[in-house]
């Protein structure tokens, strides 16, 4: 099997961790082709055998890191989280809301370790490696993430415990 044979098996995946990166579906698409085209012209790079998914989300961070360097002289504001699909009860909605809206406010180096985890439901060793961070100053960011989410929604009960270490990955829309 050819690694663009790969690739393809993980398009999804990119594409909901760019829109989480990015908030814009046509920025998630500009990342993910980015990302694709990176990875095929450092296909050499890859070791054979190895887990291809972390190695592209290194990728996508990286160049998703570049873009934002990039345009740090320009401003441009960023839309909206989208809205939950189908929470079971109207708390439920509003509670998660609630959660993706703080998650939103969060500095960078401690959102994406949640997003990864949480949304992705990469093991801690992927994430770290994704994005390419020691697993101890990972597990450090992930934690205080989680902390801040506790303090921005304003509980530290098991519900809430529980929604800040579970979003649902159906909350990000796929265009």
């Amino acid at each position: 099997m050819s690694i663009a044979a790969d690739l393809s098996q993980h398009v999804k995946s990119l594409r909901r961790y760019a829109l989480v990166l990015t908030r814009d579906p046509s920025s998630a698409d500009d990342l993910v082709q980015e990302t694709l085209k990176r990875a095929l012209a450092r296909a050499e790079t890859w070791q054979p055998g190895s887990d291809l998914r972390p190695w592209l989300f290194r990728i996508m961070h990286n160049a998703h890191v570049s873009d934002l360097r990039r345009a740090r002289t320009r401003t441009e504001a960023a839309p909206d989280l989208p809205a939950p699909v189908s929470p079971e009860t109207q708390l439920d909605r509003l509670e998660l809301r609630q959660v993706l809206q703080a998650l939103e406010t969060l500095p960078e180096a401690q959102r994406r370790p949640i997003v990864l985890i949480a949304l992705r439901e990469m093991s801690y060793a992927e994430a770290a490696s994704s994005l390419d961070v020691p697993l101890g100053t990972f597990m450090s960011r992930l934690g205080r993430g989680r902390e801040a989410l506790r303090r921005l929604v304003g509980g530290r009960d098991a519900a809430t415990r529980q929604k800040t270490r579970q979003l649902p990955q159906e909350n990000i829309k796929e265009a």
